[in-house]
């Protein structure tokens, strides 16, 4: 004699759906099994970690007394709003280090009391971060010979 299935008293019987909601569609059920980020922000992670800074020199005795000349040069002919480019070091917010930017603008004013250089365009750049100043008009003189 056959052992009977413990199945065996309902695998004749209907399939049973609920009279208040429709089916599921197969493409939404299938989706429920889809893969997902288990690790949730893991890849942001990765990328941040992965994401180069660059520490911040020291400036030698020679190159703060020419940056500071440039500086005194620069707020003497502050009326005639020169050209100028401005290297400055700008600090990453998340991490140690930073990264160098080079400003190119006309230079507007100094505010001593917010420590700023305050270009013509309303570009701020904090002076202790400033690493190099060129006058614009330097450089043409120097390519024409001398003074003009």
């Amino acid at each position: 004699m056959q052992e009977a299935s413990p199945y065996a008293a309902i695998l004749d019987h209907p399939h049973y759906t609920l009279r208040r909601h429709r089916p599921m569609a197969r493409a939404d059920r299938a989706i429920q099994f889809a893969p997902f980020a288990a690790l949730e922000g893991y890849e942001e992670s990765v990328a941040e970690g992965a994401r180069l800074t660059t520490p911040r020199e020291t400036l030698d005795e020679d190159a703060l007394a020419a940056l500071d000349a440039a500086m005194q040069s620069l707020l003497e002919r502050a009326a005639e709003r020169p050209a100028v480019t401005v290297m400055w070091f700008l600090p990453d917010a998340r991490k140690d280090g930073g990264r160098y930017v080079t400003y190119q603008g006309h230079f507007r004013f100094l505010d001593e009391e917010r420590g700023l250089l305050l270009m013509t365009d309303g570009t701020s750049i904090p002076v202790d971060a400033v690493c190099g100043i060129r006058l614009e008009e330097d450089d043409v003189r120097q390519k024409m010979g001398g003074d003009y």
